[in-house]
């Protein structure tokens, strides 16, 4: 069986993480305690033997952001504004549906649409396909970079950056063989070769190569193009960023790593032991769900009130 990288994300006063079988969110409620919930992986990309093919595997990472991603989000932001008493939060629902369609398709207008449709009227008359794609591209990238920096100033902002930094503590630790308890987890890294951020700037990187060719004077079908081609740049870039993930030891891999490790300083931020107790309560049911018990230490005392899917 393939090696399976386990990771996760950030949410709002908690963090999400996946494994091969179960997803698992842990969330610091008002109360004091932590809140999990699991459900079942049930979506073709995680149960079919084609979701995990080369090329293929990298939409389980967009699906990750854009579909289970925003579904925790929203779960959490209703766990940290529970009333004490109040019935049990669902992770699904019409609502939940729409904000991430609404915020797949702000996405894409922002991040990919708005660039293509700026290079086109910024780039010189003369300019050829190569050309325009790089204009397209610089701003695509500069648009991506002002949004980190931006929301980076947002107080609440910073605090899931913090718990973006107790997932990846949390991944390098149990990657490291750590026994998971918070004071050992604070010992590693805000930053992680598989981050997805590094995965976005691969993308935004990447794109420019690979729309560079669709360069029609149509601007609806230069939009539609990279509308079409963005499931082929996500491929791309997540097998650069497992290849990469598995050669760090490598002096040019190292450097071409290094920009999105440096990026994620915008991303992360040093945990306190509250939320790297959550990130240990995220990762603990994924890893039982594919069979890896791990000892649970008798110092690790993290009140939880179950919701189970």
């Amino acid at each position: 069986m393939a090696k399976f990288y386990y990771g996760g994300q950030a949410v709002i006063e908690g963090v999400m993480m996946r494994g091969r079988k179960r997803v698992a969110v842990a969330v610091r409620a008002p109360n004091g305690e932590v809140v999990l919930h699991e459900e079942p992986l049930t979506a073709a990309i995680y149960t079919r033997k084609w979701g995990q093919w080369p090329f293929v595997r990298g939409l389980g990472m967009l699906w990750d952001a854009l579909g289970l991603g925003m579904r925790a989000l929203l779960w959490s932001a209703d766990v940290a504004i529970q009333e004490e008493g109040k019935e049990e939060i669902k992770f699904t629902g019409p609502v939940a549906g729409t904000t991430v369609a609404l915020s797949l398709a702000i996405a894409v207008g922002v991040f990919f649409l708005l660039p293509t449709a700026a290079a086109k009227w910024l780039s010189p008359i003369s300019a050829g396909g190569l050309l325009v794609s790089l204009v397209e591209g610089v701003i695509r990238l500069g648009l991506f970079l002002a949004y980190l920096w931006a929301i980076g100033f947002m107080p609440d902002i910073r605090r899931v950056f913090a718990y973006h930094g107790a997932e990846h503590k949390t991944i390098n630790a149990y990657e490291s063989g750590a026994l998971l308890t918070p004071a050992n987890v604070a010992r590693f890294s805000t930053s992680h070769t598989r981050c997805g951020t590094s995965f976005l700037l691969s993308v935004m990187i990447i794109a420019i190569v690979v729309f560079a060719p669709f360069h029609f004077d149509n601007v609806i079908l230069r939009l539609l193009s990279r509308i079409v081609l963005i499931p082929v740049v996500a491929g791309i870039a997540y097998e650069f960023l497992r290849f990469t993930a598995g050669h760090v030891d490598q002096p040019l891999v190292r450097a071409l790593i290094a920009p999105g490790l440096l990026l994620q300083r915008l991303t992360t931020r040093e945990p306190d032991e509250a939320m790297l107790e959550c990130a240990i309560a995220a990762l603990r049911p994924v890893l039982a769900a594919d069979g890896i018990e791990l000892p649970m230490p008798v110092e690790l005392r993290v009140p939880a009130a179950a919701v189970m899917a």
